[in-house]
């Protein structure tokens, strides 16, 4: 029922901007009105704070479903998480409470401040500093490839509260849009993904209340990880759905396309690869889906499954769009066809939230 419903939302009011979305680089206005209305633009917040309470396998179907149809706008969903997630996880109850309700009302996104100019795969390395001024921190640095910054209200913000320390060092906060200091750079320009701008987080003299600290101090890079672990599984959900796109777009166009005086969907060069991108797409779902049930129960094993199924998905997802491209053969070169979008949107679920080669990293060090 889930899935029936956010493919029927997703078909009638995100597919048709789909296109103008990525031409124009512009944020999906209509995408997040919609899931707003439907309550589907942050399904994970739970119950208590206004939440519509969905558990990880079904948040992983609403962003699968929407991703199916535009990249750009399955980010809503996936960065909302993204960014709340360390305030569910690791954030008091008033902290919890403050920014939950907004959020599960449609009233501000919220986006998530680990990577830095010089801090990508090394995370740890960051030089965002918060230092401690009586009741209030202040916090100065910049933050690089930031979904949806500027258009999200709140932000999660690691910062380094002792230097000594390294990761042990690192402290998570709470930055609202609204505080003053907090400005942004232009959206990248950037390959896929146009409708969600990805911007610089400034934060200069960032002045916040000590109670925006998220946990202890210290914990910041801990619950980063933490999260990453569950979220991980959104990004293989998303890859799952743009290839899923894909082939769906490709099974149709073989049946319609003519050569030699028949479908080419009658070849069977052509039937065995479609029958590869299925066979594919099929084990990303099942490792996704697994994945996103031990995200649930916090089962041991999820720090593995989670890298496994975010490295597996983006990994057919480059592979079936790139092959859709192909079965579409010129006309999957060019822009009239969404095929290439699909393409170019996959490229990045190999690179964002932890590389690939950062996840076999993952996954050697914690062989189940």
């Amino acid at each position: 029922m889930l899935r029936d419903a956010v493919r029927s939302l997703a078909e009638a009011k995100i597919a048709p901007h789909a296109a103008a979305v990525d031409e124009e680089a512009r944020f999906p206005r209509e995408a997040l009105d919609a899931l707003v209305a439907n309550d589907l633009h942050a399904v994970h917040v739970p119950e208590e704070y206004g939440g519509a309470g969905a558990d990880a396998l079904a948040t992983v179907i609403v962003i699968e479903e929407v991703a199916r149809v535009c990249a750009s706008s399955s980010l809503i969903p996936a960065v909302n998480k993204l960014g709340s997630l360390p305030v569910i996880l690791s954030g008091s109850e008033e902290l919890k409470k403050k920014y939950m309700g907004p959020l599960a009302k449609g009233e501000g996104m919220f986006s998530y401040c680990l990577s830095e100019p010089d801090a990508g795969s090394d995370a740890a390395g960051m030089k965002t500093k918060a230092v401690r001024d009586g009741d209030f921190w202040v916090l100065n640095g910049v933050k690089r490839w930031i979904t949806n910054a500027g258009e999200s209200e709140f932000y999660t913000v690691m910062a380094v509260t002792d230097p000594t320390k390294r990761s042990k060092g690192i402290s998570a906060f709470v930055v609202e849009k609204s505080d003053e200091g907090v400005s942004f750079g232009a959206p990248e320009k950037k390959l896929g993904i146009k409708g969600s701008p990805t911007r610089e987080v400034y934060l200069d003299n960032v002045r916040i209340p000590a109670d925006r600290m998220i946990g202890e101090e210290g914990t910041g890079f801990a619950t980063a990880m933490k999260t990453l672990d569950h979220t991980r599984i959104t990004i293989a959900a998303q890859a799952l759905g743009i290839a899923q796109g894909a082939l769906d777009y490709a099974k149709g166009y073989v049946r319609e396309r003519k050569q030699f005086g028949k479908p080419i969907a009658d070849f069977q060069g052509i039937q065995f690869m479609l029958a590869d991108m299925a066979m594919k797409i099929e084990a990303a779902r099942q490792l996704t889906y697994a994945a996103a049930a031990k995200s649930e129960r916090g089962d041991g094993d999820l720090t593995f499954q989670g890298a496994a199924a975010k490295c597996f998905a983006s990994d057919v997802a480059m592979e079936v769009t790139t092959d859709a491209v192909q079965l579409l053969g010129g006309y999957g070169y060019t822009r009239d066809y969404p095929v290439e979008r699909m393409m170019r949107d996959a490229k990045i679920t190999q690179i964002y939230e932890g590389t690939n080669q950062v996840q076999r990293i993952v996954m050697a060090r914690n062989l189940p």
